[in-house]
């Protein structure tokens, strides 16, 4: 299938893809932290993949957090609807995200999600960038240099918890 993606404006049509992608209220309650946050939400980096007929199917969410005090990207959540999933429709809003960040000339991005996954996109374990997180260091915090800069080193902490 072909997906297309777009930023989308509308908070409630994310918020019914994560409970219907996740199916419970931890993911729901963490995006509306997220969007109440207006230093961490980037209205610009929410991207949603849509069938042909613009029906949303599947999204990824960049927010602001950083690394000691520079700023950098947190990728997440990426929620996708289970009957699309493996169809490439969440990797279509992946790449339309960190394209997005590129074209914003974001320095970096970091992940935490499954470490199977996110090498696809070029993400990489945080701990070889110098990034740690003390509760997250391990294989699924990952990072990712944005056109190829240096990433920054240091404590990993995030607006929003």
């Amino acid at each position: 299938m072909s997906w297309h993606t777009r930023v989308e404006p509308d908070v409630s049509t994310v918020r019914e893809l994560t409970r219907a992608a996740f199916g419970r209220d931890f993911e729901v309650e963490y995006l509306d932290k997220l969007h109440s946050e207006p230093a961490c939400w980037l209205p610009d980096l929410l991207l949603v993949a849509t069938t042909p007929d613009d029906h949303p199917v599947a999204y990824s969410l960049l927010s602001r957090c950083h690394v000691d005090d520079i700023p950098i990207l947190s990728l997440g959540p990426v929620a996708v609807l289970p009957q699309y999933q493996q169809q490439g429709a969440g990797s279509a809003t992946v790449n339309a995200a960190l394209a997005t960040a590129r074209l914003r000339d974001e320095p970096a991005v970091v992940v935490l999600g499954h470490a199977d996954y996110y090498p696809r996109f070029g993400f990489r374990q945080a701990t070889e960038f110098g990034i740690h997180h003390p509760e997250h260091d391990g294989p699924n915090l990952m990072a990712l240099s944005l056109n190829g800069r240096a990433v920054p080193h240091g404590l990993l902490t995030y607006s929003v918890t």
